[in-house]
């Protein structure tokens, strides 16, 4: 597990209500966590390399990735992070409104750890966001830190 550490997280989503359904769900969770967000593929792709305003930071244990982004799509992120040997242990959910066979099966061949549908609903979408802290915050033990 991660120790006495708070788990650290990234949030790709473009959706600002999505942002906020997740920050809150995360905040009344069980596991003590950081969540850093950013709104496109690019972003991301800074963050995770420390570029620029990101130069300080933190490498996430977990990526929550949404497919459908602006500027660069989830689908190229994770044909970057595969790529990267840096960057490629970090594990990955995509979580994102694709219900598209093709969505999933690119998104498991660039090696996406899961791959789960948004619920429309919230109370759905709280229970989804509790069952990926559950398993991923708490129960998998997630990679250490590089």
């Amino acid at each position: 597990m991660t120790g006495f550490r708070p788990v650290q997280i990234l949030l790709v989503e473009d959706d600002p209500g999505d942002v906020v359904l997740t920050k809150e769900a995360l905040a009344e969770g069980k596991v003590a966590n950081t969540l850093d967000v950013v709104p496109d593929g690019v972003e991301a792709m800074r963050y995770l390399r420390r570029e620029g305003e990101y130069a300080r930071a933190s490498r996430p244990d977990l990526i929550l990735l949404d497919l459908n982004l602006p500027k660069k799509t989830g689908r190229e992120v994770l044909e970057e992070l595969q790529a990267d040997t840096g960057l490629r242990t970090i594990p990955v959910v995509v979580l994102t409104t694709s219900e598209g066979e093709e969505d999933i099966s690119k998104a498991y061949q660039s090696n996406a750890n899961c791959y789960i549908t948004k619920p429309v609903d919230l109370d759905q979408f709280f229970q989804v966001m509790h069952m990926i802290e559950d398993f991923w915050l708490a129960l998998v033990q997630l990679p250490p830190k590089e």
